[in-house]
Order: C-alpha cells, then structure tokens, then sequence
C-alpha cells in the first residue's frame, strides 16, 4: 500500500509545483497585453469617382421684372387717388390718376418747342418698341418651328439630348424676350399719349373750366405702391404710382465678388426656403458688371454683386410670390459627372499642403493631397490619392502617423 500510495501522490505534486509559476506567467502576459497600445477607433470613407457640384449659396429677394412709375408730362392740380396697393389694373382702361391742367396766362414759345422735341423722341420710341415687338414675335416664331422639328427629332431618337435642350431653351428665352417687349411697347404708347396731352397744354393754355386729364395705366397687372395720395398741386416728372405685374417676378441675389467672379449668365439655380414644399428650378439671368460695399451685420465691409435670376419653373398658383419676398439662392458655379473626389472630413492642412490620413495594413498614414474644386463636403482630388483607397474622417488629435486604427462600427450594427 505504501508504495501505491508514493506512485499515486508524484504527479498531484509535480502539478502542484508547476501551477504558481503558470499563474505568474499568465498574470504577467495579461499585464503586457493591457499595457500594448490598443487601436484607435475612427471613422473612414473610400475614395470614388462620382459626380460633383459646387455652388454659391447666399439669401435674396424677389423683384418685379418690370415696374414702371407712373407721373404727370404737366403741371396741374391732382385728385385724391383712390386706388390701393395691390388694386388690379388693366392697360388703356384703368383710370390711375385725374389731373387738372395748371392755368397759363400766356404762351410760351420755348416750352411748347421742348414739348414737341418730345412728342417726336416719344413718337420715335413708340415706332422702335413696335419694331423690337415684331422682331421678338419673328425669333419666337423661328424657336418654336426648330423646337418642334428637334421633338419629332427626339421622339425617334435621330437628335442628341443636348441639342433639344437648347432648342427648348431658345424657346422659353425668346418668350421671355417677347414679354419684355411686349411691356416696353405698352410703355411708349402711354409715354406718347402723355407726352401729346402736354402738347395740347401747351398750345392752348387757357384750360379753365376743362374736364380733368385722366391718366390711364399704361400695362396691365397690380398696383405695387402709392406714392402721391392726396390732392395737391403736382409738378411735372412728379411720382404718383407705381405698377406692375407680379407674376413677373425675378430673383435678386447680393453675392460676394469673389464668389460672383465664379457666376455665369444661364447658371443653373435652386430657389429655396421661398415658402413652398419644394424648391424652384431657375437660372442666372444677368451678373451686373459693377459692385457696391456693403456693410454686413457684423460691421464689416463687403464688395458685393447683384445678380439677377430667373424663374423656369412655374409659380404655383396656390404659393403666390410677392415683390421683395425673401428667398435662397443656391447657384452652381461648376459642375462635373466624373470626379475623383475626398470628403472634406478627411483633409487638414499642415503649413501650406492638404493632408489626410489613410489606412494601410490597419495602421495610419498621413498622405499629401492636391485638390481642386471644393463645395463643402466633398473636394476634387487631382493627385496624392486612388479611387479605392481607405481615409480617415476626423481624425482626432490623438492619432499619429503608424498608429492602429480600427474602423469604427456605425450604430445599430
């Protein structure tokens, strides 16, 4: 028995002489594990080819294309005007204004001679409206004819996308032409009308006993503002009303002149946070040549530059627009629909060079990047990286070159 008993106690004690040091070396490898550096978890991006927009956006406000301050060619004696701002009106029919003719004792030979060099630049206005009129109906006429040729051109597929967009395009640019044509003709007509009555002022002065000269309006719309309402004496060129038509409405964009050096006339346009459930679809009309400094909320100057923009989406009817309404302008200055591109989460700058950091073997690596184009969150990569390749997106200050990452699990994954 006793020797069974020594053979059967041997291996409880060679383990029992060999378990401390296993727990020593198990304790010390648990120690050199937690004390390794452990990866920093961050948040990465590929970098692809895809389309890219860059855009200037900026507030503006809506103005009326056309509006036209309606005054006296003569002295006289104004009545009350009864008429409202947003009163509609119809050209050669609503009365605006009743003036008396201002009495003269006698005639004078320099006024009347002003007077009918005025009469004939008004005549000679009201003959260049009427050409430009029948010019614009001549354009339009020769669009519309193209505009159907390329749509039957379309629908057998033997013209380019391309070129029926710019037939389409020509069309709603010369309707617009015609429209302001249209406008400038109502306008000299009444300018010579006005012009004549003074003529007749003129060469019979005595006008006692009269019936009142009756301004009719001179285009057909709404009347935007009074500015003379009461009866007085009113001298000639004096501002009595102002019309307008307000579904012809255009947007007025204030930009910075350097982001106004990017505009170009056609740009295309997305009207927002105008009011309505969705945005408008416009594009730029006019970038004015000249700018202003203007002084921001902040008291510091700005050069700023108006540009104008025009509406080629339709104005819902059940969304009115006003004169002077507040809106977004987000207008694209470039555009491609193949770049290789960054986000700009990824880049820092280091001295003068666009930096990021890519992941390669799950460690970081900091890459220098030539961009270009940049709208804000994405930017145009011209060298320095590949389509394919893994970047970190805000990176935090922690994370230096050769350090583990490990890729952060988006949330609810």
């Amino acid at each position: 028995m006793n020797e069974l008993d020594s053979h059967s106690n041997a291996p409880r004690g060679s383990w029992r002489k060999a378990l401390p040091p296993i727990l020593g070396l198990t304790l010390v490898g648990a120690i050199i594990i937690g004390l390794l550096p452990k990866p920093v978890e961050v948040e990465t991006a590929r970098i692809q080819t895809a389309p890219l927009t860059v855009f200037v956006l900026e507030e503006g406000k809506t103005r009326i294309r056309h509006r036209y301050v309606v005054s006296p060619t003569f002295a006289g004696n104004l009545k009350r005007i009864k008429l409202r701002a947003g009163d509609r009106i119809e050209a050669g029919k609503t009365v605006l204004a009743e003036l008396q003719a201002e009495w003269s004792g006698f005639l004078n030979p320099r006024a009347q001679g002003e007077t009918e060099a005025r009469v004939k630049a008004a005549e000679a206005a009201s003959m260049r409206s009427q050409a430009g009129l029948e010019r614009a109906r001549a354009a339009l006429d020769l669009a519309t004819k193209e505009w159907a040729r390329a749509q039957s051109l379309k629908n057998s597929g033997a013209i380019a996308a391309r070129d029926w967009e710019l037939a389409q395009n020509q069309v709603e640019v010369l309707s617009q032409e015609l429209r302001v044509a249209e406008f400038s003709r109502q306008v000299a007509e009444f300018e010579l009308a006005q012009t004549q009555v003074g003529l007749r002022q003129v060469q019979a002065p005595n006008s006692d006993g009269t019936e009142p000269y009756r301004i009719l309006s001179p285009v057909s719309g709404f009347v935007l503002n009074v500015l003379e309402e009461n009866s007085r004496f009113v001298a000639p060129g004096t501002p009595l009303l102002e019309v307008g038509d307000p579904t012809d409405l255009e947007a007025e964009v204030e930009l910075l002149s350097s982001d106004a050096v990017g505009v170009r006339p056609g740009a295309p346009v997305l009207i927002e946070q105008w009011g309505g459930p969705a945005p408008l679809q416009a594009r730029v009309s006019t970038v004015e040549p000249g700018g202003y400094t203007k002084i921001s909320a902040l008291g510091v100057e700005e050069q700023r530059v108006k540009v104008r923009v025009e509406f080629t989406d339709s104005l819902p009817p059940e969304f009115p627009l006003g004169d002077r309404f507040r809106v977004e302008a987000r207008i694209v200055t470039w555009s491609s629909e193949k770049v290789l591109q960054v986000p700009t989460g990824a880049l820092f700058r280091r001295g003068g060079e666009w930096l990021t950091f890519l992941v390669e073997n799950g460690r970081a690596r900091v890459g220098a990047v030539e961009i270009a184009h940049n709208n804000g969150v994405y930017a145009e990569v011209r060298s320095g990286l590949q389509a394919g390749q893994t970047v970190i997106l805000h990176a935090p200050d922690s994370l230096s070159e050769g350090k583990a990452v490990r890729a952060r699990t988006p949330a609810g994954h």
